[in-house]
């Protein structure tokens, strides 16, 4: 209860900043406008997310004849977890990965690389199931969708300040705007949206992890399986995301290739803190 509430509070953060942002940038009479939009990303979200996540990352949908493997270990997680089993798709990649989506447990989907299904014994991918049947059975994927959304809302927001702060600043109905005040507002308001949306995003992971290992009675089938698929991926990143990151804290490992600096701002929270988690749960 203490994870849900504290995502509860970042998911309110983000929002409070969105309409702190749009307000400070087209002034008070923005407020409702900024507010409307949230809330309409946030439905959108709700609705659709799970359509556009498959399409974009081109998971395909697999019967039980195409896959009779995936589907049987699938059938039994779900069954563990009380919830209906979820559409099953494969994405045509050789990286090992996987992830989940879907607004709530009657449309949870489950996807897997082709790659995963190589690599992995059978009881590494049921522990890779019972992670992203986690995240079906929490609601995650809709926690992160709503986040990512509006996220990508104070980032465009962020651009028309830095738009006007280049040309001088714009007037709101209230006073002249600062033109040094917008630019450092672009440049804050990003880095908070993505802190928190982290935040979020890492927490999810840490649970995830730990209810999957639960769920199964078997946390090292999942720490042996973060294991190889951090190896494997690390070596060679998801080839199927192809421009776009929009969708990688889905995955159940990084499936960017993220070095140096680039480390500190991963969705993912550092593999050798989850697997010694894990390992501590025996």
């Amino acid at each position: 209860m203490n994870n849900q509430l504290k995502t509860i509070a970042l998911l309110g953060g983000m929002s409070v900043l969105l309409v702190g942002v749009g307000t400070l940038v087209g002034g008070s009479s923005y407020l409702l406008p900024f507010a409307l939009l949230a809330f309409g990303m946030s439905f959108f979200s709700y609705f659709y997310s799970d359509k556009i996540v498959l399409k974009v990352n081109r998971a395909r949908p697999v019967s039980a004849s195409e896959a009779p493997e995936l589907h049987a270990i699938i059938e039994e997680v779900a069954a563990a977890a009380g919830v209906p089993k979820p559409m099953v798709c494969v994405v045509d990649d050789d990286t090992p990965n996987a992830f989940a989506t879907g607004r709530n447990p009657e449309h949870g989907v489950v996807a897997v690389t082709r790659g995963i299904m190589r690599i992995l014994s059978r009881r590494e991918l049921k522990g890779v199931i019972a992670h992203e049947m986690s995240h079906v059975k929490n609601r995650d994927i809709l926690i992160a969708s709503v986040a990512a959304m509006i996220a990508t809302t104070i980032s465009i927001i962020a651009s028309v300040a830095r738009f006007s702060a280049i040309f001088g600043g714009a007037r709101n109905d209230d006073r002249d705007s600062n033109p040094i005040a917008l630019l450092v507002l672009a440049i804050v308001a990003p880095i908070a949206a993505t802190v928190i949306q982290l935040g979020i995003s890492r927490s999810r992971e840490f649970l995830a992890d730990e209810t999957g290992a639960r769920l199964i009675g078997d946390p090292e089938a999942l720490a042996s399986a973060l294991a190889k698929l951090e190896s494997a991926n690390h070596r060679s990143p998801l080839h199927t995301l192809g421009d776009t990151q929009a969708t990688a804290s889905l995955y159940i490992v990084n499936p960017l290739s993220a070095q140096g600096i680039a480390k500190l701002f991963s969705t993912h929270p550092p593999m050798a803190e989850r697997i010694a988690r894990l390992r501590a749960l025996r």
